[in-house]
């Protein structure tokens, strides 16, 4: 890897498959990474591959001053109280300090967090084969400046990268994002379920498919694990479910009426606390249809 990042002092909180990845990868390419995670394990890992660890999240702040601080975190209110709650950021936090948001977070407050502090939304797609090869699609959301202070982050964590506007537009192009995703993995496992019940083998309709117009990463993907029923977590259908009740608050406070995006709220609903399946891979919606 280059070393375009050379002498950066970088924060990174979050410390999750993403995360842990992509502060690596600022590692390698040359910036001093200073790291925070709630549980210790990833956090004393990071200092063994020469990453500086803080005790808290002022100290971190601190640490970094004016630079950048990149959060990977899963809900909303979690952003919120590592930032803004006692004992979080804020209390640290540099005026000049820019603070890049790789998770998805709700568009409103985003919005909200931008008017108090330099931020940029970047949520990413390409899940952790993609954090792990540096080859994510990230979505940012902030001013010009902001974002051009962020590109060389970017740039050390993905491949495709897009400003996709003002602060939130990010968010609203991840949300797209996953609207697709989530829908499509419904419909690729009751593809490959259909064909299973018909007496044809999905390895064999999957094959065929990706020569086609039905033809996606998912059904590359997650086609293969739903027939081999292997549904370790990658990305947990808990968060894909948090993921879909966002698309849903976007889609009515923009008036959006989408029968379908409904019907895909209520199976994800189902697998994760009908079924108690939450802490499975996403693509194990799958086991709906057996």
């Amino acid at each position: 890897m280059s070393k375009s990042l050379s002498g950066q002092c970088i924060g990174f909180v979050g410390l999750g498959n993403m995360g842990w990845a992509n502060a690596r990868h600022l590692h390698a390419n040359g910036a001093n990474v200073t790291v925070w995670n709630r549980s210790p394990k990833p956090a004393e890992e990071a200092v063994k591959l020469g990453m500086n660890r803080s005790a808290s999240l002022p100290e971190l702040a601190r640490t970094i001053g004016p630079g950048i601080i990149c959060i990977n975190l899963t809900m909303t209110d979690v952003v919120e109280q590592v930032v803004f709650g006692v004992g979080g950021l804020i209390d640290g936090l540099h005026p000049e300090a820019l603070i890049i948001d790789f998770g998805t977070t709700g568009v409103p407050q985003t919005k909200e967090f931008a008017k108090r502090v330099h931020w940029v939304d970047a949520p990413v797609s390409g899940g952790q084969v993609g954090a792990e090869e540096a080859t994510l699609s990230i979505m940012a959301g902030g001013s010009e400046a902001d974002f051009q202070r962020a590109l060389p982050v970017f740039q050390a964590c993905g491949k495709n990268i897009t400003h996709m506007g003002p602060s939130g537009s990010g968010q609203v192009a991840k949300l797209a994002n996953q609207l697709i995703v989530a829908q499509t993995i419904d419909a690729v496992a009751q593809a490959l379920r259909m064909a299973e019940l018909s007496g044809v083998d999905p390895a064999l309709v999957r094959k065929a498919l990706l020569g086609g117009f039905a033809e996606s990463r998912i059904l590359d993907l997650h086609g293969d694990r739903m027939i081999r029923r292997d549904f370790a977590p990658g990305g947990r259908a808990t968060l894909q479910l948090k993921d879909v009740r966002l698309m849903c608050e976007l889609a009515d406070s923009v008036g959006l009426d989408s029968p379908t995006l409904r019907n895909s709220l209520a199976q994800w609903e189902r697998f994760v606390h009908e079924k108690g399946l939450g802490n499975l891979d996403h693509s194990g919606l799958f086991r709906l249809y057996e």
